[in-house]
């Protein structure tokens, strides 16, 4: 190994380091002290900003897409990731942002000597994959935190309304006690309900922000309970009782399909690890090859043939249920 790869290695050490401690301080003090301040960002925007109940309710909506004419420059899919994201930068800003990124991107490998094709095609279909790769991301993150909410959010609701509650007030102590992502969207419904909009079509557009499969469950059951009556409290003690077996499941199903899913990530890595390794040891390996565009083709041919292996392995690892 020559010297100036180790010194690259070095840095690039020394770097990852630096990132991690920057993130382990951040997780441990701010991330703390955004939590003592206020438990969800309804009610964060309520004590720092010092806005009405009715201006919080048009703020969240207006961040989340709900309210307002639709933007220009998305598409009706686009528009729905972004309010199941929980994205609160505005699309037109987070989709320059994105562009920005794939053109970097571009630019960044023509830098290295990828033939100026390669890198031409490359860019559009960055800047079409990228937005909703992002979205996708943030939304599976979303609803995992919101599927281990659920449950409790449901026994919080029984228990109010064991106390006596009517529904809309054990909906808005959720919204009290309950962090993001579940504690602000249920405050919209509260607040929804507070300014003349009935309970059914304030849950059936909080599924349409959120997105979760489990949340049917519980707009279903409220919306038959308030036009054929009922013991609300029952329900909702079983319902969350079937979904916390539900989580279990889908849990199982995951522990028992990782091996499909660690398959896929060796096999990935392998190509990439094992030429990292000769471009280490023996960086005149590939060096009358890189200056050749064909070289860039097959790498190109390379990668989406690895990309569509992998979506064929995570296909038939991933069970729905």
């Amino acid at each position: 190994m020559s010297g100036a790869t180790m010194v690259l290695l070095i840095y690039g050490g020394a770097a990852l380091a630096g990132i991690m401690l920057a993130e382990a301080f951040y997780l441990l003090y701010a991330g703390s002290k955004e939590k003592r301040q206020a438990i969800n960002r309804r009610m964060k925007l309520q004590g720092e900003q010092k806005l009405t109940q009715e201006q919080v309710l048009i703020q969240l909506r207006k961040e989340r897409g709900v309210e307002g004419s639709p933007s220009s420059l998305s598409l009706h899919g686009l528009r729905v990731l972004r309010a199941q994201s929980g994205l609160t930068v505005p699309l037109p800003r987070f989709l320059i942002s994105t562009t920005v990124a794939a053109f970097a991107a571009a630019f960044g490998a023509l830098t290295v000597g990828v033939p100026p094709l390669f890198a031409l095609f490359a860019a559009p279909a960055l800047c079409l994959m990228l937005p909703f790769a992002v979205l996708r991301n943030l939304r599976k993150r979303r609803h995992k935190r919101f599927g281990i909410q659920l449950p409790e959010a449901l026994e919080l609701i029984t228990r109010s309304l064991k106390a006596g509650h009517p529904v809309p007030v054990a909906i808005a102590m959720v919204a009290r006690e309950m962090p993001d992502p579940i504690g602000t969207e249920f405050g919209v419904v509260a607040d929804e309900v507070t300014y003349g909009s009935d309970l059914v079509s304030a849950l059936h557009n909080m599924f349409e922000r959120v997105g979760h499969e489990d949340l049917p469950l519980f707009v279903t059951a409220v919306s038959i309970q308030s036009t054929t009556g009922g013991n609300l409290r029952e329900i909702l003690d079983g319902l969350s009782q079937v979904i916390r077996e539900r989580g279990k499941l889908r849990r199982k199903v995951r522990a028992i399909s990782t091996e499909g899913r660690i398959s896929a990530y060796i096999l990935s890595a392998v190509p990439v690890l094992l030429m990292a390794g000769l471009m280490a040891l023996m960086p005149q390996f590939y060096g009358g090859t890189w200056d050749k565009p064909m070289t860039w083709y097959l790498l190109g041919g390379t990668v989406c043939w690895l990309l569509i292996g992998n979506a064929m392995m995570f296909k038939m690892a991933n069970f729905r249920f």
